[in-house]
């Protein structure tokens, strides 16, 4: 549909999983495309697909964990395509902890690459669409255990609810005057911010944390699925067409959206 025509899209953790997955979607909408990551075989192997698929790409290595590293992706960008006009954070850490076992290493690693890293990227490509009096998009996928997820993630929902909050602050904080703090402080620059809770999601990184850290075998992906209403657990080209809409001009004004991508309803309860 070329709904991304000459656009110049970075994806920070984008060489597997649904970044990969938001890569080839925005490739093949006619986007520009720079991946970020922290190994480099997996980013050129995405990096070469693409570009034999008649896409242009390019990977930026970087450690997502130090802030300075997310910000540079951004120059990187600029230095080779002039500008950024769209942004999706989707690197993701969710190595497991409870409240009582977390230790302030664990902690401090979840803040650094699932709400620092997101923070300071949108801060660098904020501020080149601003320099530039241009329009942008910015979409950070989240997950829908930010509403309040398991025992085991006390680290990870802490953070990602944390990125929530800078995307969108609770409807009942809205309630009182609060807003959506960086759709909000930018909206007159005609730059949109939305965020995606993404449920359970078909990923590398979700098999190796099934495997390593829940006993999972060979087969955890057909009896997860059993479990799940729809039968299947989220995919991430489906995950990954939404966010080249939300990218697009087709989602029009929306910003300061967080709209759950998830096949359990919250608040429903059987």
């Amino acid at each position: 549909m070329g709904l991304l025509d000459d656009r110049i899209v970075l994806v920070n953790g984008g060489s597997q999983g649904v970044g990969a997955a938001v890569a080839r979607a925005a490739v093949r909408e006619g986007a520009v495309v720079a991946v970020s990551g922290r190994r480099p075989e997996p980013g050129e192997a995405l990096v070469a697909e693409l570009a034999a698929a008649g896409g242009k790409a390019m990977f930026v290595r970087a450690d997502l964990a130090d802030a300075g590293q997310a910000t540079a992706c951004v120059a990187r960008v600029v230095e080779a395509y002039g500008r950024v006009d769209c942004l999706v954070n989707s690197a993701g850490l969710t190595s497991r902890g409870t409240l009582l076992d977390t230790t302030p290493e664990l902690f401090d690693q979840h803040i650094a690459i699932n709400l620092k890293a997101p923070f300071f990227a949108m801060q660098a490509a904020v501020a080149d669409m601003v320099r530039r009096a241009a329009p942008g998009t910015v979409v950070n996928v989240i997950t829908s255990s930010a509403h309040g997820g398991q025992p085991f993630l006390a680290p990870y929902v802490a953070a990602k609810a944390g990125l929530i909050g800078l995307t969108l602050p609770h409807a009942r904080l809205r309630s009182r005057g609060g807003t959506p703090i960086a759709a909000h402080a930018h909206r007159w620059d005609r730059i949109r911010i939305n965020g995606l809770n993404i449920g359970w999601t078909a990923t590398e990184g979700e098999d190796a944390t099934q495997r390593a850290f829940h006993g999972a075998g060979d087969d955890w992906r057909e009896q997860a699925a059993a479990r799940l209403p729809m039968g299947k657990l989220g995919q991430p080209d489906e995950i990954a067409d939404f966010v080249a809409l939300l990218l697009s001009d087709r989602s029009g004004v929306v910003t300061g959206s967080v709209i759950d991508w998830d096949q359990n309803v919250l608040g429903g309860l059987d």
